[in-house]
């Protein structure tokens, strides 16, 4: 009976935290969206700049390396920008125009931290109507029932009795 309980315990955990992911999903893909168009300034003009020097994007960040102690911390955060931008692009790329099911079966697609942290603090949790929300609950309820039951079984293992 305990197990029982437990088990669904799990699966309705399972359920109320999965049938969210759609609306958070929509929320980051938004944010994701804004970053990527923060980062292609940066890169468009750093890249509008190299090329009125006469130099490609490597070029440029080279020269950069061999001035001063600015010019190095500017290119490291140059850099940096540069690389988030390819990967937040594709990133939007990928997930812009997917049901948010199909967003679900890419989970790493959602690994900027900062842009995660920052749509968790703004999201407000809502029931699902939407048909998407409806089947991420039931494979929530799956997921979190199948997982306590394991667990459970992983348990009762060391105890039971031979035949």
């Amino acid at each position: 009976m305990i197990l029982r309980m437990l088990t669904m315990v799990g699966g309705l955990s399972g359920a109320v935290g999965l049938s969210q992911f759609p609306e958070f999903s929509q929320q980051y893909l938004q944010r994701l969206s804004g970053a990527v168009d923060e980062l292609r300034i940066v890169a468009t003009g750093f890249d509008i700049s190299a090329k009125a020097a006469g130099l490609t994007r490597d070029e440029a960040l080279a020269q950069m390396q061999r001035g001063t102690e600015f010019q190095t911390t500017l290119r490291d955060n140059l850099v940096n920008s540069l690389v988030r931008f390819d990967r937040l692009s594709a990133d939007y790329d990928t997930l812009s125009g997917k049901t948010a099911l199909q967003r679900l079966s890419q989970p790493w697609r959602f690994a900027d931290v900062d842009l995660a942290r920052r749509t968790w603090d703004d999201y407000k949790p809502a029931v699902p109507v939407t048909t998407d929300g409806l089947i991420c609950a039931g494979i929530g309820f799956l997921a979190g029932w199948g997982l306590i039951s394991a667990l459970a079984a992983l348990l009762r293992r060391p105890f039971r009795r031979r035949a």
